[in-house]
C-alpha cells in the first residue's frame, strides 16, 4: 500500500485490495463523475461520497464535488478519480458499490450495499 499526504492529515490510498476500501465505484460510475467534473469551472479536485442522516429510513447517501480532502478523510483513487470518504460514512459503506445507469425511465448513480437491512419506498434512503 502506498500513501501520501494531500493535506497534512488525508491519507490517499491506492493500490489497496478492493476489501479494503469502504466503497468502490464501477467504470460507469467514474466516466460519469469525470464527465461530470469536467463541465465544472473550475474543475474540483475530487468527489465525497458519505451517509448523512435523514430520509425516512434514517440514512441517505451523499455525493458532492470537493476541492481539498478534510482534516479526517481518506483518499481513495478509482482510475485517477480521487473519492473522499470521512471516517462515520467509511463505516457505512463497507462493500458498497457504486454505479451509474441510464434506462428508458431515468438515469442516475446507484448504491448497492450489502450492509443495507431495509430501504424506504421511494428507495433514497437506508437503515442498516
Amino acid at each position: 500500500m502506498s500513501t501520501a499526504t494531500v493535506t497534512p492529515t488525508a491519507e490517499v490510498v491506492t493500490g489497496t485490495p478492493v476489501s479494503t476500501q469502504p466503497v468502490t465505484l464501477t467504470p460507469a460510475a467514474i466516466a460519469k463523475v469525470k464527465e461530470i467534473m469536467g463541465g465544472q469551472d473550475p474543475v474540483p479536485a475530487g468527489l465525497r461520497i458519505g451517509v448523512v442522516g435523514g430520509g425516512c429510513s434514517g440514512f441517505q447517501y451523499s455525493m458532492s464535488f470537493e476541492n481539498q480532502a478534510g482534516m479526517m478523510d481518506k483518499v481513495y483513487k478509482f482510475d485517477d478519480l480521487k473519492v473522499f470518504v470521512d471516517a462515520t460514512s467509511a463505516m457505512y459503506l463497507q462493500n458498497c458499490t457504486v454505479d451509474y445507469v441510464e434506462t428508458l425511465e431515468a438515469a442516475g448513480f446507484k448504491f448497492e450495499n450489502a450492509a443495507v437491512k431495509s430501504t424506504c419506498g421511494c428507495g433514497s434512503s437506508f437503515s442498516v
